[in-house]
Order: structure tokens, then sequence, then C-alpha cells
């Protein structure tokens, strides 16, 4: 089996083979927590950590388990680790898990969580397994992010308003626009589909742009 270089698995996970813009895998919590930036960021952070963990422990016990009861022993691993991430969350940002509610225990049925450990970790060393981990997780992390930011600033004005309170960051809270009286549909659920759009628009336009390019051919060097 060839093992991928880490620049292709990074590229792959953050760009290429992004879950957001190009899978579309976890579009519910991607489209329902980005009304703001610190909601996104919170999930993010939650699905990165969870991505990684997940495949680092699936491709350490991927010779322990059959292949008949790999889906099971996928479904158990992802399930502790989100399990644990949730009762972090509880504990320490109890105000933060407040907001995020029901889509942290989600990350569980989560398909780029299950398909990683599928296609990539279960053949891979642990080391390639948690660096692809991270690729995904940190690809849907800047898309959710970028996603929140986005609404929140067309939305109200600011930007990771409400910091202070749920991760203890008062300083990332940050009053963009002045004096501005907000655009409400941003905030609401049509707001998500309409950037989400936008960014896919946005890729695929740049990929058209990159595929048509013309390729130079290369100087000729003159004879002597």
């Amino acid at each position: 089996m060839t093992n991928p270089s880490a620049k292709s698995i990074l590229e792959y996970g953050l760009v290429s083979g992004n879950t957001g813009l190009v899978q579309l895998l976890g579009l519910c919590p991607l489209l329902a927590v980005s009304n703001n930036a610190v909601n996104a960021l919170g999930l993010g952070l939650a699905s990165l950590l969870a991505l990684t963990l997940t495949n680092t422990v699936v491709a350490s016990l991927r010779r322990l388990s059959r292949r008949d009861v790999r889906i099971p022993a996928f479904v158990t691993i992802i399930a502790s680790v989100v399990t644990a991430i949730e009762l972090s969350l509880r504990a320490w940002w109890p105000e933060l898990y407040q907001v995020l509610g029901l889509f942290v225990p989600l990350i569980v049925t989560n398909c780029a969580i299950m398909g990683r450990a599928e296609a990539f970790a279960s053949r891979h060393n642990p080391a390639r397994a948690a660096l692809d981990g991270f690729a995904f997780g940190l690809g849907f992390l800047w898309v959710l992010l970028l996603i929140g930011v986005v609404r929140e600033l067309v939305g109200t004005g600011m930007v990771f308003a409400g910091s202070g309170t749920m991760l203890g960051m008062p300083w990332l809270e940050l009053t963009v626009l002045g004096d501005y009286h907000g655009f409400l549909p941003a905030i609401l659920p049509p707001g998500a589909f309409i950037v989400l759009a936008l960014l896919i628009a946005w890729r695929n336009r740049r990929q058209n742009h990159v595929a048509s390019a013309p390729v130079r051919a290369p100087t000729a060097i003159p004879a002597t």
C-alpha cells in the first residue's frame, strides 16, 4: 500500500477534499451552528479533536479487530471519543455547551468521521491517520468559522460576540461596524445556505480558472 506524503494529506483535507466545500458532509451542524463565530469555533474545535482522536485510535487498533465487525468497532470508538469531548465541554465551558447543545453528540453521526476511519485510518499507521484526521478537522473548522464570521459580521456588525462569557476570552470580541443596525437574514437559517452557496461557487470558479489556465511550455535552451 502506497503511503501518502504529509503534504498530500494536508492538501487533501484542507482544500481538494474539504468536508464542507467539496464532499458536503456534516452540513447539519455546519449550517445550524454557524450563526456566529463563537459557536462555529467551538463546534469546529470539537469536530477537529474528534476526527484526530478517532483516526488515531482506529489506526492503533486496526490489527486487533476483524473486518466483519469493523463498523460497530468504529461506531463504539467514535461514540466514546465524542462523549469524552461532550463531558469536557460541560465541565469547563458550560455556557458554550448550553449553546451548542445537541450538536455536540451529533458529531457521532457525522459521515466525515466514519468515512475517514474506514477509508484512511483503518489502512495506515497512527501517525498518518492522526495527520489525516487533523487535516480534515481543520478543513471543516476553517469553513465553519468563515461562515460564522461572515454571518455574524453582516448580521450584527460584530465578530466573536460573547466570547468572554462562553470561552473566557473577552479580548476576542470585536465591534467591526460601529453604529450598524444589522441585517437579520444573515443570522437566520437562510443566511447559512446563502453564505455556503457563495463559498462553494467561489471554490468551483477558482478550480475552473486553474483548470483552464494555459500550460506554459518550458523555455528552450539555445544550443551552444
